[in-house]
């Protein structure tokens, strides 16, 4: 299953609203069979959200973060985004609406299928409804 950055983020910090099921749902999946996966994107995307003040009222500091990082990739299954994702992720822009930002998405959607996994776990079900039967959306609150 891949995990989104909403999750990593929702369960580092105590104050985020889903954290509590993050942790949680993190737990049970890392007690399962079924590998969980991330990107290289996904550790950027937890790396700009965990340092940023206008999110957090206390943001991690850069070398937190860091080692935060260095454990997400070395605690999960790191997908590579290489030529294949590219083609998918070309083949997504040319089929599915999207533009701006919902290319970021549209990229986690192509690592994902260009590495034959189908299942994501996220906060944010609603961006990832447009790849419809590509992915299987996996929400938080029915997996914790």
């Amino acid at each position: 299953m891949f995990i989104d950055t909403n999750v990593l983020v929702a369960a580092r910090f105590m104050t985020a609203t889903a954290h509590v099921a993050a942790c949680r749902c993190l737990d049970r999946a890392g007690n399962s069979e079924e590998p969980l996966l991330i990107s290289h994107q996904i550790v950027r995307e937890y790396l700009v959200v965990v340092t940023r003040s206008q999110i957090w009222s206390e943001p991690l500091v850069m070398d937190d973060a860091l080692k935060d990082a260095t454990r997400l990739i070395s605690s999960f299954t790191v997908l590579e985004d290489g030529p294949n994702v590219m083609a998918v992720l070309i083949a997504l822009c040319r089929e599915v609406p999207l533009a701006g930002k919902q290319i970021h998405d549209a990229n986690i959607a192509a690592t994902m299928l260009a590495h034959g996994e189908r299942r994501l776990l996220t906060l944010n079900a609603k961006d990832f409804r447009r790849f419809g039967g590509r992915i299987e959306l996996v929400e938080l609150e029915a997996a914790a």
